[in-house]
Protein backbone atom coordinates (compact mmCIF):
# COMPACT_ATOMS: atom_id res chain seq x y z
CA UNK A 1 0.00 0.00 0.00
CA UNK A 2 2.49 2.35 0.92
CA UNK A 3 4.59 1.15 -2.19
CA UNK A 4 1.67 2.80 -4.27
CA UNK A 5 1.55 5.63 -2.49
CA UNK A 6 4.44 6.41 -2.91
CA UNK A 7 4.18 5.76 -7.21
CA UNK A 8 1.68 8.13 -7.30
CA UNK A 9 3.02 10.16 -5.25
CA UNK A 10 6.08 10.28 -7.88
CA UNK A 11 3.77 10.40 -11.16
CA UNK A 12 2.03 13.44 -9.65
CA UNK A 13 5.69 14.78 -9.11
CA UNK A 14 6.85 13.81 -12.36
CA UNK A 15 3.11 14.83 -14.39
CA UNK A 16 3.75 18.69 -12.87
CA UNK A 17 7.16 18.91 -13.69
CA UNK A 18 6.41 18.43 -16.56
CA UNK A 19 3.69 21.01 -16.54
CA UNK A 20 5.54 23.47 -15.52
CA UNK A 21 8.49 23.06 -17.52
CA UNK A 22 6.59 23.18 -20.18
CA UNK A 23 4.68 26.73 -20.36
CA UNK A 24 8.26 28.37 -20.28
CA UNK A 25 8.91 26.44 -23.62
CA UNK A 26 6.04 27.49 -24.82
CA UNK A 27 6.53 31.33 -23.80
CA UNK A 28 10.26 31.40 -24.91
CA UNK A 29 8.86 29.51 -28.33
CA UNK A 30 6.25 32.40 -29.13
CA UNK A 31 9.50 35.23 -27.92
CA UNK A 32 11.60 33.69 -30.26
CA UNK A 33 8.82 33.98 -33.17
CA UNK A 34 8.50 37.06 -32.23
CA UNK A 35 11.97 38.30 -32.43
CA UNK A 36 12.38 36.57 -35.91
CA UNK A 37 9.39 38.02 -37.30
CA UNK A 38 10.59 41.55 -36.56
CA UNK A 39 14.10 40.36 -38.22
CA UNK A 40 12.59 39.22 -40.92
CA UNK A 41 10.62 41.87 -41.82
CA UNK A 42 10.46 44.82 -44.93
CA UNK A 43 11.10 47.26 -42.27
CA UNK A 44 13.56 45.98 -40.88
CA UNK A 45 15.32 44.35 -43.60
CA UNK A 46 15.19 47.73 -45.70
CA UNK A 47 15.58 50.84 -43.46
CA UNK A 48 16.15 49.70 -39.85
CA UNK A 49 19.63 47.32 -40.99
CA UNK A 50 21.81 50.18 -40.36
CA UNK A 51 20.82 50.49 -36.97
CA UNK A 52 22.52 49.49 -33.84
CA UNK A 53 20.05 47.89 -31.49
CA UNK A 54 18.78 45.08 -29.55
CA UNK A 55 15.52 43.07 -30.16
CA UNK A 56 14.06 41.54 -27.09
CA UNK A 57 10.85 39.31 -25.71
CA UNK A 58 9.43 37.75 -22.58
CA UNK A 59 6.37 36.42 -22.52
CA UNK A 60 5.31 39.10 -25.36
CA UNK A 61 6.67 42.04 -23.56
CA UNK A 62 9.26 43.33 -26.36
CA UNK A 63 12.04 45.40 -25.03
CA UNK A 64 14.04 47.76 -28.30
CA UNK A 65 17.25 48.95 -26.87
CA UNK A 66 20.18 50.70 -28.44
CA UNK A 67 20.82 53.83 -31.18
CA UNK A 68 19.11 54.34 -34.23
CA UNK A 69 19.88 57.02 -37.21
CA UNK A 70 16.23 59.46 -36.73
CA UNK A 71 13.57 59.68 -34.73
CA UNK A 72 11.09 58.41 -37.15
CA UNK A 73 13.20 54.80 -37.32
CA UNK A 74 12.06 54.31 -33.30
CA UNK A 75 8.26 55.14 -34.91
CA UNK A 76 8.72 52.57 -37.56
CA UNK A 77 9.89 50.19 -34.96
CA UNK A 78 7.51 50.72 -32.23
CA UNK A 79 5.03 50.21 -35.28
CA UNK A 80 6.23 47.23 -36.45
CA UNK A 81 6.65 45.38 -33.39
CA UNK A 82 3.18 46.59 -32.07
CA UNK A 83 1.63 44.91 -34.63
CA UNK A 84 3.25 41.47 -34.74
CA UNK A 85 1.12 38.60 -33.61
CA UNK A 86 1.86 37.66 -29.59
CA UNK A 87 3.21 41.28 -28.41
CA UNK A 88 1.72 42.50 -25.22
CA UNK A 89 3.33 45.17 -24.88
CA UNK A 90 6.25 47.48 -26.55
CA UNK A 91 9.74 48.93 -24.06
CA UNK A 92 11.10 51.34 -26.48
CA UNK A 93 14.05 52.19 -25.39
CA UNK A 94 15.79 53.67 -29.07
CA UNK A 95 17.73 56.87 -29.01
CA UNK A 96 19.85 58.75 -31.81
CA UNK A 97 23.42 57.63 -30.95
CA UNK A 98 26.86 58.33 -31.96
CA UNK A 99 27.32 61.46 -34.18
CA UNK A 100 23.38 61.05 -34.55
CA UNK A 101 22.97 62.14 -30.89
CA UNK A 102 24.46 65.83 -31.61
CA UNK A 103 23.80 66.13 -35.17
CA UNK A 104 22.19 69.84 -36.10
CA UNK A 105 18.58 69.76 -36.57
CA UNK A 106 19.25 70.26 -40.43
CA UNK A 107 20.80 66.87 -40.92
CA UNK A 108 18.03 65.15 -38.64
CA UNK A 109 15.31 67.13 -41.04
CA UNK A 110 17.06 65.44 -44.36
CA UNK A 111 16.98 62.20 -42.93
CA UNK A 112 13.10 62.48 -42.09
CA UNK A 113 13.01 63.82 -45.95
CA UNK A 114 15.02 61.03 -47.07
CA UNK A 115 12.94 58.57 -45.15
CA UNK A 116 9.77 59.50 -46.55
CA UNK A 117 10.27 59.52 -49.97
CA UNK A 118 11.83 55.76 -49.62
CA UNK A 119 8.00 54.72 -48.65
CA UNK A 120 6.32 55.73 -51.68
CA UNK A 121 6.39 53.30 -54.88
CA UNK A 122 6.59 56.23 -58.02
CA UNK A 123 9.65 58.06 -56.71
CA UNK A 124 13.19 57.11 -56.91
CA UNK A 125 14.34 58.24 -53.66
CA UNK A 126 17.83 57.02 -55.18
CA UNK A 127 17.98 59.38 -57.99
CA UNK A 128 17.18 62.32 -55.17
CA UNK A 129 19.93 64.28 -53.21
CA UNK A 130 18.03 66.15 -50.34
CA UNK A 131 20.19 69.22 -48.53
CA UNK A 132 18.48 71.40 -45.58
CA UNK A 133 19.43 75.13 -44.15
CA UNK A 134 17.15 76.31 -41.86
CA UNK A 135 14.34 74.47 -42.58
CA UNK A 136 14.95 74.74 -46.50
CA UNK A 137 15.23 72.05 -47.84
CA UNK A 138 16.90 71.67 -51.83
CA UNK A 139 16.20 68.73 -54.01
CA UNK A 140 18.48 67.72 -56.46
CA UNK A 141 18.52 64.91 -59.01
CA UNK A 142 16.68 63.62 -61.66
CA UNK A 143 13.05 62.60 -62.08
CA UNK A 144 11.04 60.62 -64.22
CA UNK A 145 7.69 62.98 -64.88
CA UNK A 146 6.60 66.24 -63.85
CA UNK A 147 4.39 64.40 -61.83
CA UNK A 148 7.25 62.79 -59.82
CA UNK A 149 8.70 65.82 -59.24
CA UNK A 150 5.67 67.60 -58.38
CA UNK A 151 4.83 64.57 -55.61
CA UNK A 152 8.61 64.62 -53.99
CA UNK A 153 8.06 68.28 -53.35
CA UNK A 154 4.27 68.04 -51.71
CA UNK A 155 5.97 64.78 -49.60
CA UNK A 156 8.98 66.91 -48.74
CA UNK A 157 7.02 70.12 -47.87
CA UNK A 158 4.28 68.35 -45.62
CA UNK A 159 6.97 67.04 -42.75
CA UNK A 160 7.04 68.88 -39.81
CA UNK A 161 9.76 71.22 -39.40
CA UNK A 162 10.19 71.90 -43.38
CA UNK A 163 9.79 75.70 -43.92
CA UNK A 164 10.72 75.29 -47.74
CA UNK A 165 11.26 73.16 -50.48
CA UNK A 166 13.59 74.42 -53.49
CA UNK A 167 13.51 71.44 -56.15
CA UNK A 168 15.65 72.04 -58.55
CA UNK A 169 15.59 68.56 -59.69
CA UNK A 170 15.79 67.82 -63.78
CA UNK A 171 12.93 66.21 -65.54
CA UNK A 172 14.28 63.22 -68.00
CA UNK A 173 13.04 60.24 -69.67
CA UNK A 174 14.23 57.78 -66.53
CA UNK A 175 13.29 54.11 -66.86
CA UNK A 176 9.53 53.13 -64.96
CA UNK A 177 10.38 52.25 -61.20
CA UNK A 178 10.06 48.89 -60.66
CA UNK A 179 7.41 48.02 -57.75
CA UNK A 180 8.10 46.20 -54.97
CA UNK A 181 6.05 43.15 -55.01
CA UNK A 182 3.30 43.86 -52.82
CA UNK A 183 2.21 40.04 -52.30
CA UNK A 184 5.62 39.20 -50.62
CA UNK A 185 5.51 42.13 -48.35
CA UNK A 186 4.14 41.29 -44.55
CA UNK A 187 1.01 43.54 -43.17
CA UNK A 188 2.66 44.66 -40.37
CA UNK A 189 5.51 46.69 -42.50
CA UNK A 190 3.21 48.33 -44.39
CA UNK A 191 1.07 49.10 -41.58
CA UNK A 192 4.13 50.45 -40.19
CA UNK A 193 5.10 52.27 -42.82
CA UNK A 194 2.02 54.17 -43.28
CA UNK A 195 1.32 55.09 -39.52
CA UNK A 196 5.06 56.29 -39.91
CA UNK A 197 4.27 58.49 -42.78
CA UNK A 198 0.78 59.52 -41.23
CA UNK A 199 2.84 60.54 -38.24
CA UNK A 200 5.38 62.45 -39.86
CA UNK A 201 3.30 64.80 -42.22
CA UNK A 202 2.25 67.81 -40.61
CA UNK A 203 -1.06 67.18 -42.25
CA UNK A 204 -1.97 64.60 -40.75
CA UNK A 205 0.26 64.32 -37.49
CA UNK A 206 -2.75 65.68 -35.28
CA UNK A 207 -5.25 63.30 -36.66
CA UNK A 208 -6.08 60.16 -35.25
CA UNK A 209 -6.16 57.53 -37.89
CA UNK A 210 -6.38 53.94 -37.21
CA UNK A 211 -4.25 51.47 -39.85
CA UNK A 212 -5.46 48.28 -40.78
CA UNK A 213 -3.75 45.75 -43.10
CA UNK A 214 -4.63 42.47 -44.57
CA UNK A 215 -2.93 41.24 -47.60
CA UNK A 216 -1.82 44.21 -48.51
CA UNK A 217 -4.91 45.88 -48.32
CA UNK A 218 -5.02 49.13 -46.22
CA UNK A 219 -8.54 50.36 -44.58
CA UNK A 220 -7.96 54.27 -42.64
CA UNK A 221 -10.91 54.85 -39.97
CA UNK A 222 -10.67 57.97 -37.75
CA UNK A 223 -11.95 61.62 -38.05
CA UNK A 224 -10.63 63.79 -40.90
CA UNK A 225 -11.38 68.06 -41.78
CA UNK A 226 -12.82 67.55 -45.34
CA UNK A 227 -12.85 65.58 -48.44
CA UNK A 228 -10.48 66.93 -49.82
CA UNK A 229 -7.86 66.01 -46.69
CA UNK A 230 -9.56 62.45 -47.04
CA UNK A 231 -9.06 62.23 -50.64
CA UNK A 232 -5.42 63.66 -50.18
CA UNK A 233 -4.48 60.87 -47.44
CA UNK A 234 -6.05 58.07 -49.76
CA UNK A 235 -3.75 59.29 -52.45
CA UNK A 236 -0.54 59.54 -50.36
CA UNK A 237 -1.31 56.03 -48.46
CA UNK A 238 -1.95 54.27 -51.79
CA UNK A 239 1.47 55.13 -52.67
CA UNK A 240 3.14 53.84 -50.55
CA UNK A 241 5.67 51.07 -51.01
CA UNK A 242 3.27 47.58 -50.62
CA UNK A 243 0.05 48.66 -50.36
CA UNK A 244 -2.77 47.16 -52.92
CA UNK A 245 -5.69 48.86 -51.82
CA UNK A 246 -6.80 51.69 -49.70
CA UNK A 247 -10.69 51.79 -47.94
CA UNK A 248 -10.75 54.79 -46.62
CA UNK A 249 -14.06 54.88 -43.70
CA UNK A 250 -12.99 58.11 -42.18
CA UNK A 251 -15.63 60.49 -41.08
CA UNK A 252 -15.56 63.69 -42.26
CA UNK A 253 -15.91 66.22 -38.88
CA UNK A 254 -15.71 69.55 -39.97
CA UNK A 255 -14.97 71.30 -36.61
CA UNK A 256 -12.27 69.60 -36.26
CA UNK A 257 -9.03 71.62 -36.59
CA UNK A 258 -5.56 70.69 -36.10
Amino acid sequence: MKTNILHGFALCTVAATLLFAGAPARASEADDQIVSAFKQSYVFRTYLTGDVFTVESHDGVVTLNGAISTTSHKVLAQELVTLLPGVVRVENHLAPGGNMAVESESAWLGRQVKLILKFHRHINAGKTAVSVKSGTVTLKGEASSQGEKDMITAYAKDIEGVRKVKNEMTVSALPELAEQPCAKMDDASVSAQVKTALWTQLSTTAMKITVATQAGAVTLTGWVKNAAAKELISKSVADIQGVTSVMNEMTIVESKTK
